[in-house]
């Protein structure tokens, strides 16, 4: 497992400059429209396509920096890096001015794991492909931080159509392939897929279980059943936005822990809950952090009211730049003992409120 630890951005969109930034198990980020939220959520969006090495498409900016720490798995204590920067060439390109995997230990460690230089002048990132032996920790880091978005619920959401059953070996960043991942926790991983079906008839007590017609399928989509109508099958356009969008947080959330994502970022998960649903959902985060790591932006009061301060980042945009202040409880200790976390966020106590 890799959890970012500390990681630096300059110049990504409204990111101007944040050096060194520290990141737990559970990060929040709250804040005005425009304040910079998504765009956190949006470099590491950035940072895969980078990886799958799609820059020249992806990118658009002038020049970019960022870098990220973390430990593995197989070496906790010590702690691993990447970092890169980027500049717009002659010809209207990006250029890789460095790229680098990076090593923080004892200088006598150091010497024995040097940093791997992966060149400069490229146009594409070269990790992916890269055999050196500090690349090898890196890479499986780098590639296992993942945003998911579920906001799209309309009637051509690719949610809602039909898929290969076999099209099941990870969640899709949009969930698109939904229906053969449930199919495959239902035959696999039972209690987990219990858990989900349990946590799911919380929020929408309509819902008794999702159909599953036999292995010899070879495409699926969404359908579910009704609680006490076994036998007739409804497909997923008959679920209300607010509701697909839920089931799709807890299938992903709740799925086995091995097979989660390192690190796990979401932006406004709560889009069209109801505010049971998003306390429901606060306590999942809770859960998931006990084990994976997630970065999340929202705007719920109700979200907040669930969290401890220091689960929680406030952003802000300061003369065009986007600030990030992680909450502590020594700070807002008297506070806390009239209000909530969100009557403080609404009264405009932490910041992160629209400004003139």
């Amino acid at each position: 497992m890799s959890q970012i630890q500390k990681l630096t951005v300059k110049g990504y969109k409204s990111i101007k400059s944040l050096e060194d930034f520290e990141l737990r198990a559970l990060n929040v980020l709250i804040g005005a429209n425009g304040a910079g939220k998504s765009n956190f959520i949006g470099m590491f969006k950035f940072l895969h396509e980078m990886y799958e090495q799609q820059l020249q498409i992806y990118v658009e900016t002038p020049r970019l920096e960022m870098a990220f720490s973390f430990s593995v798995a197989s070496h906790r204590a010590l702690q691993q890096g990447y970092r890169f920067r980027l500049l717009p060439s002659a010809d209207n390109r990006f250029l890789f001015e460095s790229e680098d995997c990076q090593f923080f230990g004892s200088d006598e460690l150091r010497v024995m794991n040097p940093n791997r230089r992966l060149g400069t002048g490229h146009a594409e990132a070269r990790l992916k492909d890269d055999r050196g032996q500090r690349a090898k920790y890196v890479r499986p880091a780098v590639s296992n931080w993942r945003v998911y978005h579920f906001h799209d619920t309309s009637d051509t959401a690719t949610v809602k159509r039909i898929h290969p059953a076999n099209d099941n070996l990870r969640l899709k960043p949009d969930a698109a392939n939904l229906a053969p991942y449930l199919r495959m926790l239902h035959q696999r991983y039972p209690e987990e897929y219990r858990r989900i079906i349990e946590t799911v008839r919380l929020v929408l007590p309509f819902f008794d279980d999702f159909v599953h017609r036999g292995d010899a399928e070879e495409f699926v989509q969404l359908e579910w059943t009704q609680l006490g109508h076994p036998d007739t099958p409804f497909k997923a356009h008959m679920l209300s936005d607010g509701s697909l969008r839920f089931i799709c947080l807890v299938a992903l959330l709740l799925q086995p822990v091995p097979l989660l994502p390192d690190t796990i970022l979401i932006d406004e998960p709560e889009l069209g809950l109801h505010p049971y649903a998003i306390n429901v959902l606060a306590d999942i985060f809770k859960q998931v952090a006990e084990n994976k790591q997630l970065i999340v932006s929202t705007q719920s009061v109700e979200l907040i009211n669930e969290l401890a301060p220091e689960d929680v980042v406030v952003v802000e945009l300061e003369q065009g730049a986007s600030s990030f202040k992680r909450l502590t409880h020594a700070e807002l200790s008297d506070w806390l003992q009239d209000y909530t976390l969100g009557e403080l966020w609404k009264r405009n106590i932490l910041g992160g409120r629209p400004t003139r």
